[in-house]
């Protein structure tokens, strides 16, 4: 190969890697505007055929027999968030939250990973997923959230569960999405983590 393809090719390499490191920056100077910013506090699950029983873990049973009937049941989670402020002023006279500073929250994204690096989407892992949500932390407050669809449980890899020794054990990353009131965007992300199998049935 001649050095001016070479040469062609790094050209093109850079112009991607410089695009690709403006929409970094542009995203974070975005979200570096916004005059507060969400604490992520605590982030819980709770199996789909016990939504109120939420621990810091998820245990997602891929298949539940209901009256002798195979269920799949979503996996609810739940954020709690804390509203900070970027400039709280002097510690002997704080600044109290204005209106403007609370976040509206619109959008979550969950994607999930294992620590043995076997991260193919369909193969080793669930899919990745965006979802909605309408809350505003004026200074504190949670949101609940789908954390496993329960159309994941019926597709590969989770499918394959219900017939397996074999758990898979992820991280599923959740992240965040809304705007201050002036709309200057703000993100925020926690992890939990997730193992699925066919759990017995009680």
């Amino acid at each position: 190969m001649t050095k001016a393809v070479w040469g062609a090719r790094l050209r093109l390499a850079g112009a991607v890697a410089c695009a690709v490191l403006l929409s970094s920056c542009g995203d974070a100077v975005q979200q570096g505007q916004a005059s507060s910013y969400l604490i992520l506090t605590s982030m819980t699950a709770a199996p789909g055929n016990a939504p109120t029983t939420f621990t810091t873990f998820l245990l997602s049973d891929v298949v539940t027999v209901v009256n002798n009937v195979e269920t799949f049941f979503n996996d609810p989670g739940q954020a709690t968030f804390q509203l900070a402020l970027k400039d709280p002023g002097p510690s002997s006279s704080p600044n109290a939250p204005s209106v403007n500073n609370a976040i509206t929250l619109t959008q979550y994204h969950v994607e999930y990973v294992r620590s043995d690096g076997h991260n193919v989407q369909g193969v080793d892992i669930p899919f990745a997923f965006d979802g909605a949500v309408s809350t505003t932390i004026a200074a504190s407050g949670s949101v609940g959230f789908q954390l496993v669809r329960h159309s994941a449980k019926q597709e590969a890899p989770l499918k394959a569960l219900a017939f397996s020794n074999q758990p898979i054990t992820a991280v599923a990353q959740v992240t965040f999405y809304g705007h201050d009131q002036a709309g200057r965007g703000v993100s925020v992300t926690g992890n939990i983590e997730v193992t699925f199998w066919n759990f017995a049935d009680k």
